[in-house]
């Protein structure tokens, strides 16, 4: 069969196989790893010639191509704030996973929480968590495929990565679903028809394993040829569980598979299906933090009685009589063990898997695209309060999410006075998020108020009732987010003349965002018959009474024979005949005992409701791109970019009822110039750049509508109560200055560097929630409106450089690092005083020596290289601690 080279892609397997092994190394100033980049970015047939160009010719560092704009492109050409990754790079310093990703580009950051609830910023904006019914701010895109779902790429390790894209700003006139602060574009390798096959093996500190397999090549030669990738990951983290040692804090679970099939049945048509699976596993996230005594004082200066503190709480004597637990030499000792004490907690159990069939026919000048995605996660936690003692019991979080998309684009050759691209987009999906909370046997005495407590914790009749007042009530809140967006696209290149090109954009979305809701008692316990009468309308069997205890006339004979069985259970009262006759034989304080663990009860079982829909959210969206760029030689052009976009708005349920959150609209300007300096080999990139975002969502201070109901006072007179929900920031900006570079300049040598000076702030923000230091004050909100919003460090800059020299005539010495530094910036929502983390950087480094044929390299790594200790975050009275240094030996070859 002849062979039909047109057809075969051309990415870095095919590149490579075909580069002379005896040059390969050869590239004096120009550095290998940029050298790669280019190559391993091309695709198919696409490919412009120089992506084309083997390994052992030297190339241009202005060479480097991307596809964010859904073609390849030089990155030197494209008018937008756009930073590049090459896998090579990361599989150097084993960054598998988002954050390691984000440490290698500047304004772009990875806030921590669990699986969940991380988030990623850009220019500062995204910090607060995302909420299960809101797109993401910061989209991410794999093999073509936007992930609606932010967790979806939480606890996945990326392996056989081509390249990473990062850019900037509101995007979805060309990338699948709209974004509003940006999108960070992973692209996994293809498979190629030259056999290739490779491993790693790393075996390092805290038993860490970690291995990686990927093999490839022709199926039906020039016809069908495959990729597979198998990955795996098992090791402890550093903190220990006291309670259970085999427990500990982020440690790393995760195995995953990848199998990839592309069809090439003649020039003209290709087709690229992915499977993926990730089967469930468990790694600790939640908790992973350590406790410092409370202030006792508030900002103002006033008094802080540590009425609802830990400190109090296991000063009690339901908690004292277990000698070997303490307040000071446990709760907040354990820092000095690197250990926490949790009985209840588990790993939270994480799992996704995915399928992509990508379709490219060529049809005279034009090329039709059809992607199709599918994708599934599943998170399941349970939580403890970080005690050994039974006080809460098997709470958490439990979702199940699904999406599924569809893209088709219509592509036209480039050249002549226009190019383009049009399309259309459908996501689907479905969201299943339920909320559990359960409380234990201790749970009583540990949220019992001060007075409570003092009532209950005096006789065996009132240890009883606190006992049973909440071990094992569970309360479950289950949401159902079902969300469509359909939009229509298009972009097109107006070269308005040979230097000055005109780049417009549209898209129109359409939204349709609908939630329901329940909260119910999934499990009333051993204490049922303490149950309120009724919450919100929902009859709980219990009965009415007073604040004393004193029975309410308006008690029907079964309520009544439920407050006759409290009096025969707990005080020994037999029943005399008359409905409530026990009961009513109970003295005062007998009574008095049983209101307090009535009200314990209530106060925790909080607001119930039926099954409510909310107000749907449906509109239609325009976002658009305006962007002239005029080159004024081959290596200077400089761009001006004007971007609008909107995120939708939130269909959701506060308390059962309905609170509408507005879409989120953004503007977003940028003039930036990019230069190939130093006889190519310097590029340096650089912008300034002003967001403006009206109606910011993140969480804010409301009504609530539910309790204000509730608080009708003597006289009518009612207390308004306030809630926190993901709202509307009225105003919020950044603006700054960002570069992007690389050098390659010296010989063996190449250094990459970003950099950003970046101002974010609220520029309207009336209604934030206090911070814990004003937790005294009766006003439930304050305004921070010309304040830095939260995760946003003014400096972020990061470096990495590596050195490639060959040795003992066949063997290749190499090392490589890569530091990122980041000025201080505050932790809290609600920039909390006691919220800011210090400025701080943290290096990874690697050092190996390998054949320069990659048969086979052995390579020492290090993450975090000095052992940086600067908290991840902190309020004002925890913090969460750094990953400590991490040593391990690497081995890669080919198979």
């Amino acid at each position: 069969m002849k062979t039909r080279k047109s057809r075969r892609p051309t990415g870095s397997s095919a590149t490579h196989a075909a580069a002379p092994a005896a040059a390969r190394w050869q590239l004096g100033r120009i550095a290998l790893a940029v050298a790669l980049l280019a190559s391993q970015t091309a695709f198919a047939a696409d490919a412009p010639a120089d992506a084309a160009k083997g390994e052992g010719e030297a190339k241009a560092l202005d060479a480097v191509v991307v596809r964010s704009r859904n073609r390849i492109e030089r990155l030197q050409d494209v008018p937008l704030s756009i930073s590049v990754v090459t896998g090579a790079e990361l599989e150097r310093l084993q960054a598998t996973d988002v954050e390691s990703i984000t440490k290698r580009v500047a304004n772009v950051n990875w806030n921590p929480g669990n699986p969940r609830q991380f988030s990623l910023a850009i220019r500062g904006i995204g910090k607060q968590g995302q909420t299960d019914a809101q797109d993401p701010s910061v989209g991410i895109i794999v093999d073509g495929v936007n992930y609606a779902y932010n967790p979806l790429a939480s606890s996945v390790d990326f392996t056989d990565v081509d390249t990473v894209e990062v850019t900037r700003g509101p995007q979805g006139t060309l990338l699948g679903k709209n974004t509003s602060l940006g999108v960070i574009n992973i692209t996994t390798k293809k498979p190629s028809f030259v056999p290739e096959g490779k491993f790693l093996l790393s075996y390092g500190q805290r038993q860490t394993l970690y291995g990686t397999a990927t093999y490839g090549g022709p199926l039906v030669d020039d016809l069908l040829a495959w990729r597979g990738t198998l990955s795996a990951t098992k090791g402890r983290g550093d903190l220990v569980n006291a309670y259970n040692p085999d427990l500990t804090y982020a440690n790393r679970d995760r195995v995953s598979g990848r199998l990839k099939l592309l069809l090439t049945p003649s020039a003209d048509f290709n087709a690229l299906v992915t499977l993926e699976a990730q089967p469930r596993a468990g790694e600790a996230t939640n908790g992973r933090s350590y406790n410092k005594a409370t202030p006792t004082v508030y900002a103002d200066g006033t008094t802080n009685p540590l009425s609802t503190d830990a400190s109090t709480r296991l000063g009690r004597r339901w908690f004292t009589d277990q000698s070997d637990y303490s307040y000071a030499n446990d709760y907040l000792g354990n820092a000095g063990r690197r250990a926490i004490n949790a009985d209840n907690y588990n790993p939270i159990v994480t799992g996704t898997n995915g399928a992509i069939a990508e379709l490219n026919w060529k049809l005279a000048d034009h090329t039709v695209t059809s992607i199709t995605g599918w994708r599934n996660y599943y998170f399941d936690a349970r939580n403890d309060e970080g005690t050994p003692f039974d006080i809460s019991k098997n709470g958490g979080g439990l979702v199940d999410y699904k999406q599924l998309s569809q893209e088709l684009r219509l592509t036209s050759k480039q050249g002549g006075f226009v190019d383009y691209q049009t399309g259309l987009f459908f996501i689907e999906t479905q969201t299943n998020h339920s909320t559990r909370t359960g409380w234990g046997s201790d749970a009583g005495a540990w949220f019992a108020s001060v007075a409570q407590y003092r009532t209950l914790d005096t006789d065996t009749s009132g240890r009883a009732l606190l006992q049973d007042s909440l071990n094992r009530l569970y309360k479950r809140v289950d949401n159902r987010y079902d969300n469509k967006s359909a939009a229509i696209f298009g972009q097109a290149n107006w070269h308005l003349s040979e230097p000055l090109t005109l780049t417009t954009g549209l898209r129109i979305t359409r939204e349709d965002r609908n939630t329901s809701s329940r909260a119910y008692l999934d499990d009333t316990g051993a204490g049922a018959l303490i149950n309120p009468a009724a919450v919100n309308g929902i009859n709980l069997g219990g009965f009415l009474a007073n604040g004393s205890g004193v029975l309410d006339s308006a008690n029907n004979a079964a309520q009544l024979a439920v407050a006759d069985q409290i009096a025969a259970r707990y005080f020994g009262k037999a029943a005399t005949g008359t409905p409530g006759g026990a009961y009513n034989s109970l003295t005062a304080a007998q009574k008095a005992q049983v209101a307090a663990a009535r009200a314990l009860r209530r106060n925790q079982v909080g607001v119930l409701w039926n099954e409510a829909d909310a107000e749907p959210f449906r509109k239609t969206q325009p976002a658009f791109v305006v962007s002239p760029s005029y080159k004024f030689s081959s290596d200077l052009t400089t761009y001006l970019t004007w971007q609008y976009g909107e995120k939708a708005g939130i269909s959701q349920n506060v308390n059962g009822l309905s609170y509408l959150t507005k879409p989120e609209r953004t503007n977003s300007f940028e003039l930036g110039a990019k230069t190939v300096l130093l006889d190519k080999t310097l590029v340096f990139n650089a912008d300034v750049f002003l967001t403006r975002i009206r109606d910011y969502q993140q969480a804010v201070q409301a009504v609530d509508q539910y309790t204000t109901a509730q608080n009708f006072l003597p006289g009518g007179s009612q207390t308004t109560a306030y809630t926190s929900y993901t709202g509307n920031v009225p105003k919020v900006q950044a603006h700054g200055l960002e570069i992007d570079g690389v050098y390659g300049g010296i010989r063996n040598v190449t250094v990459r560097f970003s950099g950003a000076y970046n101002i974010a702030k609220y520029k309207s923000f009336p209604n934030s929630a206090q911070p814990v230091e004003n937790g005294n004050l009766a006003t439930p909100y304050r305004d921070i409106s010309g304040q830095t919003l939260p995760g946003a460090s003014k400096v972020t800059l990061n470096i990495g450089a590596d050195y490639r020299v060959p040795v003992l005539d066949d063997k290749l010495f190499h090392t490589s690092f890569n530091t990122t530094f980041a000025s201080r910036f505050n932790s809290d929502n609600a920039l909390s005083s006691y919220g800011w983390v210090g400025a701080s950087s943290v290096t990874d480094a690697a050092v190996g020596l390998g054949r320069q044929n990659n048969q086979l390299d052995v390579s020492l790594i290090v993450k975090n290289l000095f052992d940086s200790k600067v908290y991840q975050s902190q309020t004002w009275n925890s913090w969460t601690p750094a990953l400590p240094r991490w040593v391990g030996v690497t081995v890669t070859g080919k198979i």
